[in-house]
Order: C-alpha cells, then structure tokens, then sequence
C-alpha cells in the first residue's frame, strides 16, 4: 500500500477520496464537478491549467491524485467499472496502488492517465476521449 500526503490508499477510501477532493475545489469554485462523463472536460482542462502553471509534480502531486480519483469514480458511476487493489505486478507495471476494473475484467489506471496527461499534455492525453473510447466499460447513460 502506498501513501499521498500521509494517507494510505486503498481501492476502499477512493470514493470518499474523490468525494474529498470534489468538495475541497468546488468550494469557491463553481466548477462543474458532477461525475459527468462531461465533467471529463473540465478535468482536462484543469490539468492543462496545472501544467501550465509551471509547478512541478511534488507540489502537485495531491491535485493530481485527487482527480485522478475523480477520474476513477466517474468510471465506477458511469461505465460500471469498481475501484481494485493492484496486486504486485499491477503497482509494478502501473506505478500505482489502485485502479479499477471494468465490467469484462479489464484494469485500468485513472491515476496514471491524470498523471500522463499532466507530464505529456496534449488532445491525445484528453480523459473525455479515454473515457468515450474506453473498451469494457457498460453501456449506461453519458450524462
């Protein structure tokens, strides 16, 4: 298990996690942070704005994980995918402790993809199109 800011991660507190983070930037923001597959455009461009910005990656390394953990929750809501533990060789090849699974077992890394598109920047890095091509994920509502 792995730490940010102090805290143990698990595929058990990610909810709460994302939950956390969504109440912390929406506060004064009105940022439309509602598990949207839509919101996904935010996200991206939040990350594009933190990249910008010029700080590195230690500073940001909470904001990152917190929307990464967004990410992941909009995946758990709307494509029927469940928060994993990463077993070893999952944290060794993913470089994270926790993703998630999708409805025909496929794992994917929401954590690593904020992050990648953090450090790479770019449409290609965009979580609106990962998520509306995603392969495994349930067919449910896009709103």
């Amino acid at each position: 298990m792995s730490a940010v800011d102090g805290r143990d991660l698990g595929a058990e507190l990610m909810r709460s996690r994302a939950a956390k983070f969504v109440a912390r930037v929406t506060v004064r923001n009105r940022l439309p942070l509602d598990y949207s597959v839509a919101s996904l455009r935010i996200v991206d461009f939040l990350i594009d704005g933190l990249r910008k910005g010029g700080a590195g990656g230690e500073q940001l390394q909470e904001p990152l994980f917190g929307l990464g953990a967004y990410v992941g929750e909009v995946l758990v809501r709307r494509a029927g995918a469940v928060w994993v533990d990463f077993d070893a060789d999952q944290r060794a090849y993913f470089g994270q402790p926790v993703g998630v699974r999708m409805p025909d077992g496929r794992v994917w890394n929401p954590l690593g993809k904020v992050r990648n598109g953090f450090d790479l920047g770019g449409p290609g890095e965009s979580l609106q199109t990962f998520y509306l091509t995603l392969h495994g994920r349930a067919r449910r509502d896009l709103a």
